[in-house]
């Protein structure tokens, strides 16, 4: 049953932005939006099934030719309008990034900037959609190329970033031409749903943009939906491997984000105090729920000893509480299942015979004593066949593990199956030029601990991290999210040779 003038946004709770409106599910089926600072259910989602997801596809088909074939200029007004809007209303959304997933305001304003960002980068799309041309590629024969839309496109994006992810997928695949079907994390619906709003005030045709929530079943009518035609994903390697694996024997276009290990690796000669502060923040900010988290540090010689002291002295004075309380540095984690499971690792770790030098258990806020919070954690001593080092934690768990060269450190990174990313601190360019030649990661940073490429270069790992064969936005998600097509031409005259039946040459 259609809603027109509901808002896709309550109180009460969160409905799905089908056609350019707020619509209520045809399933009974809903899931609780909790504030992980309280504990409490601030808002319910309705979930999905096979009805909604057809529905959605079914807008989007019916909006895809004529969006498709509106001039690259005209769809990207729609998406500089829709950039001005985003910036007017950058600080509503990350109140309501920070309400649903616990990050701090900076962070969750931070985030939305570099999805943001994304959107400036999608709006000169029309000058990446230009083909080749040659002229008299053979006699009389010219050649060029189109680069065209896909079709339906839809995004499944993760719960740790509500506006950045799909920020990464559905301006750039939009600009290209196509249309598409945004299913965020149940956990952080109402991100994607304003955003919807926002698009739709920016003038963007109905049905072009479509919001669904749920589970796996969702997920499910999504990837085998025959009118779905490419599929973004970014979440668990488990997970993206079987969406890989779905798409792909459905006959449809797919990139899946997987998970992570990212490595800092610490030579001798790194500027200590800079090299803390930056593994600090890259280690605990978003209370380490980012897949660009450093969550293991190969400390090389002797700079392990007061390495390991600094960090603990810096990580033991970071304020947690909740994301928009004043001077909080660290926020909660994302549910109470998460931070049950975050806890097991640590009491694995310790079981394990890691050195457990900072212990974050039992975190309790004053006046959120029902928040999921857990504190920052740190081990030494950590061994490669440790489970605390092979899993992904994805919490505030720091492990570092000691090597006694460089060379011993490039090959620790490069055994891990994971290759998101990876950054090495040092003053030598030498051992920097050594380091991200060999290291077998897809993003690399030289004194930079969270290396995320800006919107015009590519985000995307190696390895067990991405399955698939293109990674998002810069100019591999505009080749995402658009075939190329090769055009062959020849304008015959009175003297033109007939063709025979040999193999056509163009020599």
């Amino acid at each position: 049953m259609n809603h027109p003038n509901e808002k896709a946004v309550s109180q009460a709770g969160v409905s799905l932005w089908i056609n350019g409106r707020a619509q209520v599910s045809t399933s009974t089926r809903v899931g609780e939006v909790t504030n992980p600072a309280t504990g409490e259910v601030v808002r319910r989602v309705s979930f999905a099934n096979a009805a909604d997801i057809d529905a959605a596809v079914s807008a989007a088909s019916a909006a895809l030719p004529a969006w498709r074939d509106a001039p690259p200029l005209r769809r990207a007004r729609v998406m500089q309008k829709f950039l001005a809007i985003m910036q007017a209303n950058q600080k509503e959304l990350a109140q309501l990034t920070s309400e649903e997933h616990g990050k701090t305001l900076p962070d969750a304003l931070g985030s939305v900037q570099r999805g943001i960002e994304v959107i400036e980068f999608a709006c000169g799309v029309p000058h990446l959609l230009k083909g080749e041309y040659t002229g008299n590629a053979g006699t009389g024969v010219d050649c060029h190329t189109l680069r065209q839309a896909v079709g339906v496109c839809a995004g499944i994006t993760p719960f740790n970033f509500p506006a950045m992810v799909p920020l990464w997928m559905f301006p750039v695949s939009i600009a290209c031409g196509n249309t598409f079907i945004l299913k965020p994390s149940e956990k952080v619906p109402s991100t994607s749903m304003r955003m919807a709003e926002l698009f739709k005030e920016a003038g963007l045709p109905d049905g072009v943009f479509n919001v669904v929530h749920g589970d796996k079943e969702a997920v499910e009518a999504i990837l085998n939906h025959p009118g779905v035609h490419a599929v973004s994903f970014v979440g668990s390697t488990p997970i993206a491997k079987y969406i890989y694996e779905t798409c792909a024997r459905n006959g449809k276009r797919v990139q899946a984000l997987g998970g992570a290990k990212n490595h800092a690796v610490v030579l001798p000669d790194a500027d200590l105090e800079f090299t803390a502060d930056a593994l600090i923040g890259a280690a605990y900010g978003s209370a380490g729920e980012r897949c660009m988290a450093i969550s293991a540090v190969v400390a090389v010689g002797a700079i392990g000893d007061p390495l390991v002291k600094m960090l603990a002295d810096k990580a033991a004075k970071i304020k947690v509480g909740a994301g928009d309380a004043e001077g909080v540095e660290m926020g909660p984690l994302v549910t109470m299942a998460h931070r049950d499971k975050v806890e097991g690792y640590v009491n694995i770790g310790v079981a394990e015979g890691a050195k457990l030098v900072l212990d974050g258990r039992n975190k309790k806020v004053p006046g959120h004593e029902d928040g999921f919070f857990i504190g920052t954690t740190l081990f030494d001593q950590v061994k490669s066949d440790m489970k605390i080092y092979k899993d992904e934690i994805f919490g505030p768990v720091l492990v570092v593990l000691r090597a006694d060269t460089l060379e011993e450190a490039i090959a620790l990174v490069n055994a891990n199956p994971y290759g998101n990313g990876t950054a090495i601190f040092t003053n030598s360019g030498g051992a920097a030029r050594r380091f991200e030649e060999e290291i077998q990661v897809g993003m690399v940073g030289v004194n930079v601990p969270i290396p995320v490429p800006m919107a015009f270069y590519s985000f995307g790992g190696w390895k067990a991290s991405l399955f698939g064969d293109l990674h998002m936005h810069g100019m591999e998600g505009v080749k995402f999210y658009t075939r190329t097509k090769v055009v062959t031409t020849r304008w015959p005259h009175a003297d033109t040779p007939t063709a025979g039946l040999n193999m056509p040459t163009l020599g």
